[in-house]
């Protein structure tokens, strides 16, 4: 009887790492097990997933515009509505008085 364990990780890039363990004549499974565990603690399999696990795509350049313009967009009607007196200009504590 012949067994193989295999586990493929396949990350963002397609890149392919590959754990392979058969059975050596009269090993155990429990053996078989316990060295496949360690090969794949060995390629930090589970160490590159878990790494990843909150990684987040970088947002794009137009994106990044939009949300640029829409912060300018507020922060021009902020000061008009401060101009208009409708807004109360806020105190920061420590910052020196300009005359």
């Amino acid at each position: 009887m012949h067994f193989l364990y295999t586990v493929l990780y396949l990350s963002t890039y397609m890149s392919k790492i590959q754990v392979e363990v058969s059975k050596a004549g009269t090993e155990s499974g429990a053996s078989l097990l316990r060295r496949f565990q360690r090969k794949v603690q060995d390629s930090e399999i589970v160490k590159k997933v878990r790494g990843k696990r909150y990684n987040e795509r970088p947002k794009s350049k137009l994106t990044n515009k939009k949300n640029k313009l829409k912060r300018n967009k507020k922060g021009v009607e902020i000061e008009k509505l401060k101009k208009l007196g409708k807004i109360k200009p806020r105190i920061v504590r420590g910052a020196k008085k300009s005359f």
